[in-house]
């Protein structure tokens, strides 16, 4: 399938690693020019057709700034996200000072990051937008609250860019994981283990294979290569009728919730 994407200019927030990693990749792979922005990273070990700036999506002036140094984009991606390092089940396990630094990344850093570019998307009437969201924003995931309310509110405010942006031919959609091997995910499994007494701990493997054979029902981890093919889909005009939309690749958690 032809994507018709070669030549066209994509900024990947949090695209050092993980799935942002992936999906970098992927629209590299496309022929598109492909821009990250991250916190940390190697701009040396950018992928073939990418290049990395470094940057922190909590400063909108550094937003907005990179946006400017790009010019016109036709798509941009939203791959940032930070737990609180807690286990929050009671949420009470955790103070309120936990709160804000998860909703200022994982919320004001995508609230950020649209507001730089959905202007001059609107005014060139076309591109599409993507935000990583999570299976833990659609069903109330106690692992860590935090996490779980700053999701769910992207998955709200990607609602409403879409309809703001739709009258202009701009697409806005999310996507959501399930259980990926990625930093962040061993960050929960940290968290977790450090509340339980020694005998009773479970490594990371053993930890992970348990939560995916009691949620997913496909009974297997999802991958970042996944996320970067979606992407690429969603970025397309294959998708040209797709916007508003939170898609999950969960091996069927929330369907299973």
């Amino acid at each position: 399938m032809n994507l018709h994407l070669s030549g066209q200019k994509v900024a990947v927030f949090g695209g050092a690693r993980g799935i942002g990693a992936a999906i970098a990749h992927a629209f590299s792979q496309e022929g598109a020019l492909v821009y990250g922005f991250d916190r940390s990273g190697d701009p040396e070990n950018a992928f073939p057709g990418t290049s990395l700036s470094t940057g922190d999506v909590t400063v909108y002036e550094e937003v907005r700034t990179f946006g400017e140094g790009l010019g016109d984009v036709n798509h941009v991606v939203f791959c940032v996200g930070v737990g609180s390092g807690k286990f929050g089940f009671p949420f009470w396990n955790l103070s309120p000072g936990d709160w804000a630094r998860v909703l200022e990344v994982n919320l004001i850093g995508a609230v950020n990051v649209a507001h730089a570019f959905a202007p001059r998307m609107a005014e060139r009437r076309t591109g599409s937008m993507l935000f990583l969201a999570s299976v833990a924003g659609q069903i109330g995931s106690p692992t860590d609250p935090p996490y779980s309310a700053a999701k769910a509110g992207l998955i709200n405010f990607v609602q409403c860019a879409a309809k703001d942006l739709a009258p202009f031919g701009v697409r806005v959609n999310a996507l959501s994981p399930g259980m990926v091997q990625t930093d962040l995910n061993q960050s929960v499994w940290r968290a977790g283990q450090k509340l339980l007494k020694p005998e009773e701990r479970q490594s990371y493997e053993e930890w992970g294979g348990a939560k995916i054979a009691k949620l997913a029902p496909l009974g297997r981890w999802q991958t970042p290569p996944e996320f970067g093919a979606m992407a690429v889909y969603l970025a397309s005009e294959h998708a040209r009728n797709i916007t508003g939309q939170t898609l999950n690749i969960d091996g069927g958690q929330v369907m299973h919730s």
